[in-house]
């Protein structure tokens, strides 16, 4: 398996080269060369096998070349073996057409731990056939940044820097990034949004020079391995509720479009999924980008839904490319576009690809709450508020009623314990597996959001090449 860049004036690269990258050297984002295809027979064969099986089977095509099936198999029994589920990512009936997928049994409780605890496993693997050290930096609106510190904390070859908006991630979020005291990680606290800290991000890993100093790559869903194994979970859900002989509509509470991107490649692969429901909050410029083909960056308003709070979505760069016709000195002409003036229009092409499997939905803060409500009242479920917002625009989509409707359930509810509590009279506790993390050291920098102070940090830390 080939990948190619969005922009594309980057080399074609197998699996392995595209993991420890992250991002294209020409700025753009790795997509498969072609899309892989499985029939129905071979989506029906899914049925009844475990979360690791299934893994196995959809992710095998993607890795051609650089693992074998043996090798991918040893990674995933690694990474889901710390799973608190035994079905790494359990279905919960709402009632007689909605479902929770709940992706967070992982170790920091948040979806972030599919991919992350895998892509942990992957850095290992091939900085074990290299002499190399990998310098991770990464920016996080909230549950990227400890489910990468995680994965990576005291491993070998590999140092992280994760940065953060300071005071816009919950209590919660921060500790579980702060508290991690391996000497390989290093927590950034910057002044000011989470797309300043994106954007910070991106503009090293296009510095020549600061590039041409540290083997940098990247934890953020820019980075293809995670994506990828996102995909695994659509499969894994649909196959329950009767795919392939019955079509699945998924609601993806989203901020960076990777976690909703991945069920667009389930869809590509031959998942029949029927919708996929994009449900922002009022940092709406997906909903707005879908619906009206305004992709123009607005002001970022802190909400309760931090992980969300994002005007930039970095992987919406991939559909543009895919659903537009892959054509990669055009994308790359009309990105630069809008990193100049913050502003685009989709085309023609653009907006009809994405609107053949794509809806979307803006939710303010009391459909939000209202959600938070019904979840509680009418199924007994206490569910986080990001997970609330998809369950809002799953319950307004207009989608047929026998078609079964999964909202992503992104986070446990104790994440975001204050927002919970005011919405439902109860306060989630943590699971026992955290439960002394507000005793634990925290150790963290603060840093003006400029590029020299940032960068500055990381090289007096990070590991040159060799």
């Amino acid at each position: 398996m080939q990948y190619v860049s969005t922009r594309g004036s980057a080399p074609a690269l197998g699996f392995e080269d595209v993991t420890l990258a992250g991002l294209a050297s020409d700025g753009g984002l790795y997509v498969p060369e072609s899309w892989p295809q499985f029939s129905a027979a071979d989506i029906r064969a899914l049925a009844g096998l475990s979360y690791v099986e299934t893994a196995v089977r959809v992710m095998a095509p993607f890795v051609a070349g650089s693992l074998s099936e043996e090798e991918l198999r040893d990674l995933c029994t690694a990474a889901y073996g710390r799973f608190s589920h035994d079905a790494v990512t359990p279905l919960v009936q709402l009632d007689n057409r909605h479902w929770m997928l709940e992706l967070f049994h992982g170790p920091t409780l948040a979806f972030k731990d599919v991919a992350l605890q895998l892509l942990g496993q992957l850095f290992e693997r091939f900085l074990s056939r290299r002499d190399d050290h990998l310098t991770i930096v990464g920016a996080t609106s909230g549950d990227t940044g400890s489910a990468a510190i995680d994965a990576v904390a005291g491993r070998e070859k590999v140092d992280i820097f994760m940065l953060h908006p300071e005071g816009r991630v919950s209590d919660v979020q921060r500790r579980q990034m702060t508290t991690v005291l391996a000497p390989n990680v290093y927590n950034i606290a910057i002044d000011g949004s989470f797309d300043d800290a994106q954007a910070l991000v991106k503009r090293m890993f296009n510095d020549a020079d600061f590039k041409a100093r540290f083997n940098l790559s990247a934890v953020n869903s820019i980075n293809w391995a995670r994506l990828m194994a996102q995909v695994v979970y659509y499969f894994y859900a649909a196959v329950r509720l009767g795919a392939p002989d019955r079509p699945i509509a998924f609601s993806v509470p989203t901020g960076n479009f990777g976690d909703v991107f991945a069920g667009y490649v389930a869809s590509k692969m031959g998942l029949p999924v029927a919708r996929l429901v994009v449900a922002t909050n009022v940092n709406d410029i997906l909903h707005r980008a879908l619906s009206e083909g305004d992709y123009s960056q607005g002001q970022v308003v802190p909400t309760a839904t931090p992980s969300m709070d994002i005007q930039v979505s970095s992987n919406f760069e991939r559909l543009l490319f895919d659903a537009g016709g892959r054509d990669g000195v055009a994308l790359a002409q009309q990105m630069q576009g809008f990193e100049a003036s913050k502003a685009m229009r989709l085309t023609n092409a653009q907006r009809e690809g994405a609107a053949n499997l794509f809806t979307s939905a803006r939710i303010d803060a009391d459909g939000m709450t209202m959600a938070m409500r019904w979840a509680f009242d009418a199924a007994g479920q206490v569910i986080d508020p990001h997970s609330a917002i998809g369950l809002a625009a799953a319950r307004e989509a207009d989608i047929d009623p026998s078609i079964p409707v999964v909202t992503l359930a992104t986070a446990h509810a104790a994440k975001f314990r204050d927002a919970v509590e005011r919405a439902t009279g109860t306060r989630p506790p943590l699971p026992a597996r955290v439960g002394d993390l507000f005793a634990r050291e925290e150790s963290y920098a603060k840093l003006p959001g400029t590029f020299e102070a940032v960068t500055a940090y990381v090289a007096e830390r990070a590991t040159p090449r060799g």
